[in-house]
């Protein structure tokens, strides 16, 4: 998520994205060539464990947003989301959980787009 929001400030985007148990729903809006710029850079500066199955784009009215955020997580019935394997935390994630002056130090359930989530601390409903 935090590429999808780094690429959509970068272009000037306004909108919002957020995780569904569908997967990430991102709506955007600027000039056609920034969304087009942004729908390549979902796929080229996706994370490493990323899986971008489709880029849809669908023709929505305009909400006026000139900054771009991070929403709150939604539920969709009878949709389910994959979750991967776990893999080996990722040395940005290992520096934080050793560092006594990060917020995160020795937080057991540490992960981030590139090295999480951790399958084994999922609940599934």
């Amino acid at each position: 998520m935090n590429n999808a929001v780094r690429a959509a400030v970068r272009l000037g985007l306004g909108g919002f994205v957020r995780n569904s148990n569908a997967g990430v729903v991102i709506e955007v809006e600027g000039a056609s060539g920034a969304i087009d710029a942004f729908a390549r850079a979902l796929v080229t500066e996706a994370p490493p464990l990323a899986a971008v199955e489709t880029v849809t784009d669908e023709g929505i009215p305009t909400a006026g947003d000139t900054t771009f955020r991070i929403d709150l997580s939604r539920a969709q019935p009878g949709e389910r989301t994959s979750i991967p394997p776990d893999v080996a935390t990722c040395d940005a994630c290992l520096r934080e959980l050793g560092d006594p002056t990060d917020r995160r130090f020795r937080y057991p359930f540490l992960n981030c787009t590139h090295c999480g989530p951790r399958f084994t601390i999922t609940i599934s409903s």
